[in-house]
């Protein structure tokens, strides 16, 4: 075949019949990407078709499994530092090649294999037909990133699709299989993997013998067909279910409906220019700078996941020690996930509690779809009650999670350590014991880590992985390697009063008590911290984990650090607890609960917590702004976790913020507790710690932050 143009990402071949191919093939790497050289290459590649003479049309393909995966995101955090100009005149440099698609003197075809989402997707727009393998997926997920497309995709899908479509797509950010994309109107014929090339082969030699392609072109570079009166009602109606379903200070979603509506009576080129536009101001907000860092730290801690992989084989059988209802949520978690498990309790109640639970939750499964009857039964025949130690010698993980008491969990890991074989590896699911402390009276110490679960485990992912003094790189690498396989995420942390996301948040909720005992409305500290973005204000989430855990954590992680976490004032959780308002668990806290007909806890404003706090407000009750509110809370929080990442609890910033992403539900568009202080800047975060040093030594700023704001430096 004779080379028409030839990169290291993109290639052109002539065909048969005076047709060319197109086909993208990265050199060295599995998947293809858009970043900047592939780009290039594109635009050169698409200039060489066009002044190649009597070509009837283009085929385009991918060698690799996937079409394109998307963007290379790990460029975006560079070219999102561009002044706002610079950043449209550059989207609309890469656009210039998908534009450029759009106007060769002949049709082209697009064959879709694997995944093409986000600007892969955007690319198959500027094609005139699309035929999908039935087994792959399109979509344009980056409003998951804080964004939208920039790459056309607003302009394009809605003249393609329609409008509704477009912003179904685009808002929700959802990937969709082949037989909804045909259903759409986004793709116009699905086909068997094996059969793809041919089809779209022949579906681009049919469209070279007529001038049907000439007329998608026109209506992809036309105003949007819709009456004015239809469109007007169709974005209002958009808009609101947007802005309901979207999440606090995320705005991508409705800026992409508001601009889509904008361009309805523009044409194509025009409108694109517009979206270059908005999306320069959409990658200059908080959220699209975290959720872009997000997905990077993801990315960072996958790559962990591996090298720890590399250095333990898998967990072929586990054993949880404990049931009730966190074993049976760890060994349901262990099941569902296709490592069988044996549960042990001394109570026939405590065994019946845990199954109970793993056969409860496997039920929700089965009754949303996500599980056969079949299936749900071969779980739980993979969990495997017991009283005694049989099959314990056959294990490769155990996890003990039994009460949080010292004394207990050294009787029962030492009693279990002479049940396993020697190269077993013990995990203590403890939230408040240290790990030395606990292995102080075990005879293969190396053996001995950490493994930290958050309620409900099945709920939440993030499980921390702790080191003891004594432990050993293949007991991290066993136990990150079975909570991996678990479908969690797992951050190596060191030894120390309350871990990593505790310790963190021991402060946070330190602030919270100090407010409400000068004065402040516990009421209006949650609804100030719940507009900034948690999912749940302070003293709410105090009554949903038990004011007598919260408490008991707080005191105990409190003592490790006398020295930036005494409290000078009196704690309101203390109070509740001395007069057994425990929270949800007791139906009475800060807020009164009562029982909705769903079974679950409703939350009623408790009137008599007032009276009850007046014992801890020796000046009586005042105003605090929600600056203020959020500010004290915030700088707690950021305080610690510098002082973490000083003390190397953790390696990475990344994996700091992860760990308080997926344990503490911070706020998405935060990032974490430092790309919160990057967005902050180190100077602002210096002077909120000035105004507030005199509250105590949680709000006097670490010396690594006094020499980041000297020095103008971030954490990423």
């Amino acid at each position: 075949m004779t080379v028409i143009y030839q990169g290291n990402c993109v290639r052109v071949q002539a065909l048969d019949e005076d047709y060319a191919e197109l086909c993208f093939d990265r050199q060295g790497e599995a998947i293809n990407k858009l970043d900047r050289r592939t780009m290039t290459q594109l635009g050169e590649a698409v200039a060489a078709i066009a002044a190649t003479a009597r070509l009837r049309g283009v085929l385009v393909t991918s060698a690799k499994d996937v079409f394109i995966v998307g963007a290379d995101i790990t460029e975006f955090g560079e070219t999102f530092k561009l002044p706002i100009a610079e950043l449209v005149a550059y989207n609309m440099n890469s656009n210039e090649a998908l534009l450029a698609i759009e106007a060769l003197p002949m049709p082209v075809v697009v064959a879709i294999n694997g995944f093409a989402l986000g600007g892969g997707l955007e690319l198959a727009l500027s094609a005139d037909y699309r035929v999908l393998a039935d087994a792959a997926q399109i979509g344009l997920p980056e409003v998951k990133l804080g964004l939208f497309p920039g790459l056309g995709g607003t302009v394009r899908l809605a003249r393609i699709a329609g409008a509704e479509v477009a912003i179904e797509w685009i808002a929700g950010g959802a990937p969709a299989k082949a037989p909804a994309a045909l259903a759409a109107g986004v793709v116009d014929a699905v086909v068997a993997p094996e059969q793809l090339r041919a089809a779209a082969l022949a579906m681009l030699r049919d469209a070279s013998a007529g001038t049907e392609w000439q007329q998608r072109r026109r209506r992809k570079a036309a105003a949007l067909a819709l009456p004015a009166g239809a469109a007007q009602a169709l974005f209002a109606d958009a808009k609101v279910k947007v802005a309901k379903r979207s999440a606090p200070h995320q705005p991508a979603a409705l800026a992409a409906v508001e601009l889509m509506e904008a361009c309805v009576p523009c044409g194509g080129r025009e409108a694109i220019r517009m979206e270059a536009e908005a999306f320069a101001k959409i990658a200059k907000t908080q959220a699209a700078a975290s959720l872009v860092q997000i997905f990077l730290n993801d990315q960072l801690l996958k790559k962990k996941f591996k090298a720890y992989a590399k250095a333990a084989a898998p967990t072929r059988h586990a054993a949880v020690l404990g049931a009730g209802i966190m074993g049976g949520g760890i060994a349901y978690t262990s099941a569902l996930r296709g490592t069988p498990v044996r549960m042990k309790d001394i109570q026939q109640k405590q065994l019946d509690l845990g199954l109970s639970e793993a056969r409860k939750l496997l039920a929700r499964q089965v009754k949303i779809g996500r599980l056969g009857q079949e299936r749900a039964d071969a779980i739980i025949g993979t969990i495997t009650p017991q009283l005694d130690y049989s099959g314990f010698d056959a294990v490769d993980v155990v996890v003990e999670a039994v009460v949080e008491n010292l004394g207990i969990k050294h009787a029962v890991l030492s009693e279990v350590e002479g049940r396993v074989a020697p190269e077993a590896i013990i995990a203590s699911n403890t939230s408040s014991l240290r790990i030395d402390d606990l292995a102080a009276p075990l005879q293969r110490p190396e053996n001995f880590v950490g493994m930290h679960f958050f309620n409900p485990v099945p709920a939440m992912p993030l499980v921390e992985v702790i080191r003891g003094a004594r432990t050993s790189e293949a007991a991290v690498a066993k136990i990150v390697g079975y909570g991996v396989a678990m479908g969690k995420t797992p951050i190596v942390v060191r030894d120390g009063p309350g871990f990593l996301v505790n310790r963190v948040f021991t402060p946070y909720m330190q602030a919270f008590g100090q407010l409400v005992a000068e004065g402040a409305d516990f009421q209006k500290i949650d609804a100030a911290m719940e507009k900034f973005g948690w999912p749940m204000g302070p003293a709410y989430l105090n009554d949903v984990i038990g004011m007598d855990t919260a408490l008991h954590v707080s005191q105990i992680i409190a003592a490790g650090f006398p020295g930036h976490m005494k409290t000078t004032w009196r704690d309101p959780l203390q109070v509740m607890v001395d007069h057994r308002r425990y929270g949800q668990k007791n139906g009475i806290g800060f807020y009164r609960y009562d029982t909705d007909p769903a079974g679950k806890p409703k939350r009623s404003v408790a009137a008599d917590s007032y009276e009850l706090l007046k014992a801890v407000q020796p000046h009586g009750v005042r105003e605090f702004s929600e600056a203020e509110i959020v500010e004290r809370m915030m700088l707690a929080m950021i305080n610690e976790a510098v002082r973490c990442l000083d003390e190397q609890v953790v390696e990475t910033a990344p994996e700091l913020d992860m760990a308080l992403m997926l344990g503490l539900g911070l706020p998405q568009y935060l990032g974490g507790a430092l790309k919160y202080a990057d967005w902050l800047g180190a100077g602002r975060v210096l002077a909120w710690s000035e105004r507030y040093a005199g509250l105590g030594a949680q709000w006097v700023a670490p010396q690594r932050l006094r020499e980041m704001a000297a020095r103008g430096q971030t954490f990423y």
